[in-house]
């Protein structure tokens, strides 16, 4: 890509460059934002590092690059976490900048920033480039700071310090000094009082005068005076004024306009500075989608819209989806704009609008549509709807047409509250895989984390890494794990459940190395968390695999964990062995046997959390259709399909099976946040058979035991799937539930 850096003259945005053309991008031209008044050294900023401005200009020489300056004209006055475009506020100053530069050179397509801790300066430099169209880089965030410093040194930044304001660092003694040379006092610093080495918490700034980008010229700073703005205190705070400097031509001094054949007319000028200016746009310069364009669909009738929804009243999962759609629709675009705005009304009933949505699953027909879907989604769920943070979400195809379940199937799981914590980072860097879109990494409610479905993209490059399905599995789980440690947490310790999305185009010995891969992974970094003094107590999560037709980007397997995070750390977190003193009757005339307990896997956190996988295989069926009465043998025909009688007999056992492990662990149907049936297609079980079959069983359970509750709409979501299982090798299950339970 093409990009324009965001320069301020310290070392963090000079490396940035260096990582972006690392990772094969061109620097084509420098963006800085410098104060109204020449004079003025500091600003009172939340977002610009404007010391030593008056330097600035001569990057533009010394890299032959153009530069675009503007002068800051407004203020910090959106002080919330994240960006809404606020007219007045400083940054709308950068919006205009960039906007400009992007006019001039229409090839641009990427900002460079050297983001490294801050939320605030990174959110707001990503609302920026979403509303220009623009990809954030950001390769420094979430880096090592030690380890980054270094990095910055060994790689030939000369910088200085422009500004100190931190205990321990003196004003008189370590302004104008080399960071190289300050380097071991910076880390002393850091073990006496937890000071952040690169600066990060503003404890100091630097001024970059040479580095490999520097091709024409070198800045030699000749003479400044140090300006103390509170001497005296433990942490004085002192500024470096420049009065004199000048460029030392460098012998190596490239011309890059030589080799640059681009046909952008403003890059002829290279080493030009132009001068950004204009007002304040009135209103936002975002791309709003009017309401008629997300109203203007497609008649459907009523009888074709389904719905499934939970009970809960406080979070709930609503299902929708279209039946028999292949016959009217056009593509999976335009069953998903129905299904969404079908829910979008859902929602508006009760009170709750997208802003309430945690996470999305969302399932199409066709994943050669994932760009017409994706732009169909966008009309629907935008961060202007959702200030609080956009849902979290995994997308796979499924085979929906095969059982008449239309185009585009989506699942949302809804609070009745905003107190969630989202993490939404769209800069790619090397941190983990970039959200670009209105879809976010994970959303953390109430203690439960729920992770978007992660794919083993490299973070750097957004492209699948290489060496084959188990390569994509491990590097899908460092992925999961760097967003973990946001959050304080380890998927090699917090995680309930992992769902392990395999695409049908890996091959069978394949999925044998994924399970591997997992296996190890997870062990070793429980290991080292603990060897890193990790105390948090470790949970035994639950494992469901699934074959679908395809993935995301081709990807051969996709990672979607749910993981614990408890607000008190004394919260025990063990997994239940001890059933509870509550006991099940028996049901349909099912008594408990031994070889119950091998239909299920189940993650527990008393009193909090009960996550069940129940697996129904074909040898299970024999042995539950072999206790019933009034079927027959002959009912199984020889490609091992389900009869109707059977399929019977299994959803009511699976019923009867769940209800024990919810009731015998302490809870209850009112607790279930979702729950969901997946079938092979292959089995040749109807849908409707399959659904009735489930619904007749839970009607029958209400009728059993005035506990459990049934309404108009099912509880459960029936998911075809081309296998499933609770291993890659052996995915075999003619029946999977999963069920989530959470109390609060």
């Amino acid at each position: 890509m093409k990009v324009v850096a965001l320069v301020s003259g310290g070392k963090d945005s000079c490396y940035a460059m260096m990582k972006s053309i690392q990772y094969g991008h061109e620097i084509v031209a420098l963006a800085n934002l410098m104060p109204a008044d020449d004079s003025v050294d500091e600003l009172d900023s939340f977002m610009y590092q404007t010391v030593g401005h008056q330097i600035i200009v001569s990057y533009a020489e010394c890299m032959g690059l153009p530069l675009f300056r503007r002068r800051i004209q407004g203020s910090t006055r959106h002080q919330t976490l994240n960006y809404k475009t606020t007219p007045g506020d400083e940054v709308e100053d950068m919006f205009i900048l960039l906007n400009e530069v992007k006019r001039q050179i229409p090839s641009i397509t990427a900002v460079s920033s050297g983001a490294i801790a801050s939320d605030y300066q990174r959110l707001r430099v990503e609302s920026v480039c979403s509303r220009l169209g623009l990809v954030s880089l950001a390769y420094l965030w979430k880096q090592d700071q030690s380890l980054l410093l270094q990095e910055m040194i060994s790689n030939g930044i000369l910088a200085i310090t422009v500004k100190v304001a931190a205990i321990g660092l003196d004003p008189a003694k370590h302004l104008g000094k080399e960071i190289a040379f300050l380097t071991a006092h910076l880390h002393k610093l850091k073990e006496l009082y937890g000071i952040n080495v690169c600066g990060e918490g503003g404890e100091y700034e630097t001024l970059t005068l040479d580095c490999p980008l520097f091709i024409n010229a070198r800045i030699v700073l000749d003479e400044f005076q140090t300006v103390l703005h509170s001497p005296g205190s433990i942490a004085s705070v002192g500024v470096i004024h420049p009065l004199a400097f000048h460029l030392e031509n460098k012998d190596t001094a490239i011309s890059l306009s030589e080799n640059d054949k681009t046909s952008d007319s403003s890059l002829e000028k290279k080493g030009s500075v132009f001068v950004v200016q204009g007002d304040f746009p009135q209103r936002s310069e975002a791309t709003c989608q009017s309401n008629s364009e997300t109203t203007n669909l497609v008649e459907v009738r009523d009888d074709r819209i389904c719905i499934s929804k939970t009970k809960k009243d406080d979070i709930f999962s609503i299902c929708c989806w279209l039946q028999d759609s292949c016959k009217t629709s056009a593509g999976s675009h335009e069953d998903l704009a129905v299904v969404l705005k079908h829910i979008e009304s859902q929602l508006a009933g009760y009170g709750f609008g997208w802003e309430h949505v945690l996470y999305i699953h969302l399932y199409i027909a066709d994943m050669n549509e994932f760009a017409t879907v994706n732009e169909t989604y966008v009309r629907f769920i935008t961060q202007e709807k959702c200030p609080f943070g956009v849902p979290s979400r995994s997308t796979i195809e499924l085979p929906l047409l095969q059982v008449s379940l239309g185009r585009a199937y989506i699942e949302v799981l809804v609070a009745n509250d905003n107190r969630k914590n989202v993490l939404h980072v769209q800069s790619i860097s090397s941190w983990a895989p970039s959200c670009i879109g209105p879809y976010s990494q994970a959303t953390l409610h109430k203690e439960i984390l729920h992770m978007a479905g992660q794919l083993g993209l490299d973070p750097p490059t957004m492209r699948l890494c290489n060496g084959g399905p188990s390569a994509e599995l491990e590097q899908a789980l460092v992925n999961s794990e760097a967003v973990a440690n946001v959050f304080n947490c380890s998927i090699s310790t917090s995680a309930i459940v992992f769902t392990i999305y395999c695409s049908a185009h890996t091959p069978l010995p394949e999925r044998f190395k994924i399970q591997e891969k997992q296996d190890s992974f997870l062990k070793q970094t429980r290991l080292l968390h603990l060897d890193k003094g990790g105390k948090c107590k470790i949970l035994d999560p639950i494992f469901l695999y699934l074959l679908a037709p395809d993935l995301p980007k081709r990807a051969s397997v996709e990672v979607k964990p749910i993981l614990f995070v408890p607000e008190d750390e004394e919260t025990a977190v063990t997994s239940v062995h001890n059933p509870s003193s509550f006991t099940v009757a028996n049901r349909w005339g099912f008594q408990h046997a031994q070889w119950h307990d091998s239909c299920i896997q189940k993650c527990v956190v008393s009193g909090k959390i009960c996550a069940i996988i129940l697996s129904i295989t074909e040898n299970i069926v024999v042995k539950i259709c072999s206790e019933s009465l009034g079927v027959n043998d002959e009912d199984m025909d020889h490609q091992n399909s389900v009869s109707k009688g059977h399929m019977e007999r299994v959803l009511r056992f699976c019923v009867f099976l769940l209800d024990k492990v919810i009731v015998e662990n302490g809870f209850s149907w009112e607790d279930t946040m979702n729950l969901r049936t997946y079938f092979p297609t292959a089995s040749g079980i109807p849908l409707e058979t399959l659904s009735l079959a489930f619904k007749n069983a839970m009607d029958e359970l209400a009728e059993m035991d005035q506990r459990v509750q049934v309404g108009k709409e099912p509880i459960f979501n029936i998911v075809p799937v081309l296998a499933a299982g609770s291993s890659a090798a052996s995915m075999n299950n003619i029946i999977t539930c999963e069920l989530f339970a959470h109390k609060f």
